[in-house]
């Protein structure tokens, strides 16, 4: 495709490259982790002033409780964003397994496909010898013995 088609997407190109999504999604999670490194910094600072902000007439508590909002929503925010990075991980390698299992698919395609070809034109078998031909050649081969309970005689003892 060319860039100057209105439906040329830049995304469109690292969609189709499992390399180029690694790389692009590992562009992205850093960004996001170094907005995270300040998002942490912004969420001590906030927590530092905003229990230190007492009101007259406050008991020791009362600036910790009115803080834990603003921290809570702050921390909601961190793990958000850490689930996110994590998230980005998961789908660069969910999308090289996508292109394995592509290939790997057309290839037991293909194994399936022989194996069932083998099993419509099975291979000729060759005839077994003649038992009795074979019993002359070896000597016991464990299956020339008595054929009766009573031909056993002395053997069995």
């Amino acid at each position: 495709m060319n860039s100057n088609d209105p439906n040329h997407s830049p995304l469109r190109d690292v969609a189709q490259s499992p390399e180029a999504t690694a790389r692009y999604l590992a562009d992205v999670q850093r960004v996001l982790l170094d907005i995270g490194k300040n998002l942490e910094t912004l969420a001590i600072e906030t927590r530092v002033h905003l229990r230190e902000t007492h009101v007259e007439g406050d008991r020791w508590y009362h600036a910790r409780l009115r803080a834990m909002p603003v921290e809570k929503a702050l921390g909601d925010v961190l793990k958000n964003l850490n689930n996110l990075t994590g998230g980005l991980e998961k789908s660069a390698y969910k999308r090289r397994a996508h292109d394995e299992t592509v290939v790997n698919t057309a290839k037991g395609r293909k194994e399936k496909e022989l194996e069932r070809q083998r099993k419509k034109n099975p291979p000729t078998l060759q005839a077994a010898p003649n038992p009795q031909q074979q019993g002359a050649q070896s000597g016991n081969s464990g299956y020339g013995g008595p054929t009766s309970i009573y031909d056993l005689g002395r053997e069995s003892a």
